[in-house]
């Protein structure tokens, strides 16, 4: 009878054990990290590039949308570089010490690229560097701004200056 009740305990012990330790070795899901939104991240020495995505309408002039932790106590400048139509483009943003800066959304500064040849849908190689570090290539999408989240961050048409009038010369009565 002792047996059959310690081999009981055993038992119900084993499954008690087998069902609940599965947390002990089953990842967390918590713990995963990845892109909650439409952009991509990366990371660049001990700054971090956080949901980077572009809005066009054309697929030539776009909003960089993008925020940028930099944890360090000094302030950086984020270098942004793309292959233009026309060459490679290069742009150096400040990122201050122990912050996180927001581009391209309501009331915080804008980048934008010109010349980018890339339809929305469609994937666009950007490169993220600072300092010495090691930069970063992500493919960022290219999104139309049809979605309304976005339809109020989309670029704005690239000023054109009016052509100035050149006073024609009058002559003067001589004397």
């Amino acid at each position: 009878m002792r047996a059959r009740i310690a081999a009981s305990v055993v038992l119900a012990a084993g499954i008690l054990l087998g069902t609940s330790a599965c947390g002990f070795f089953a990842p967390q899901a918590t713990m995963i990290q990845y892109n909650a939104s439409d952009g991509v991240s990366g990371d660049v020495g001990k700054m971090h590039i956080r949901n980077a995505l572009l809005l066009s309408t054309d697929g030539e002039r776009a909003n960089l949308v993008v925020s940028v932790v930099n944890p360090t106590d000094t302030q950086q400048s984020l270098l942004v570089q793309y292959e233009s139509s026309t060459g490679k483009v290069s742009r150096e943003v400040p990122v201050d010490g122990n912050t996180t800066v927001t581009f391209g959304t309501d009331g915080a500064p804008s980048v934008v690229l010109e010349n980018m040849d890339s339809q929305p849908g469609s994937l666009f190689p950007v490169f993220f560097q600072y300092g010495e570090e090691t930069g970063v290539e992500l493919l960022l999408p290219v999104l139309s701004g049809i979605q309304g989240e976005y339809s109020t961050l989309m670029p704005t048409p690239a000023p054109t200056e009016a052509p100035s009038e050149t006073p024609t010369p009058t002559a003067t009565p001589s004397a």
